[in-house]
């Protein structure tokens, strides 16, 4: 059953370590971690936090530094809904591969054109930032 897992260690002197809920029983548990634990993405977040406290315990992850590694690496993903995703719409799994020389500043596209907008045109309000407020529109008036 499920509560195998959890009375076993204690007869091997293995502590129980658990992400607990607030209706999670705690009789054989010696660490409590307590989260949501009924939800994917909160679990991942759970193991994410966990993850990044032993990297600080261990000093090799300063804690004035921020952790670079994205909570998304932590969530599960079913391979065949992922394969399934891939089949419905292959564009957007569809990486373009770069080669050692290629030139990742070269402008392509729209961006080579300028676009339409440019950065010198006036800020929105006037130049005049100590002016007097416009007059409110008549309330009436749609």
């Amino acid at each position: 059953t499920d509560s195998e897992p959890i009375k076993g260690p204690p007869y091997a002197n293995i502590p129980v370590v658990a992400l607990c809920d607030t209706d999670s029983p705690l009789e054989h548990v010696d660490i409590a971690i307590p989260g949501n634990n009924k939800g994917k993405e909160s679990i991942a977040l759970l193991y994410w936090l966990l993850a990044r406290e032993v990297q600080y315990l261990r000093g090799s992850l300063d804690r004035s530094r921020g952790w670079d590694i994205m909570v998304d690496s932590f969530f599960w993903r079913d391979p065949e809904e992922l394969e399934r995703q891939e089949k419905e719409d292959p564009a957007a799994y569809q990486t373009q591969e770069w080669k050692q020389g290629d030139d990742w500043n070269a402008q392509q596209g729209d961006w080579a054109e300028g676009g339409a907008e440019t950065w010198d045109a006036p800020a929105a309000g006037g130049e005049d930032w100590g002016a007097a407020a416009a007059p409110a529109a008549d309330a009436n008036s749609w």
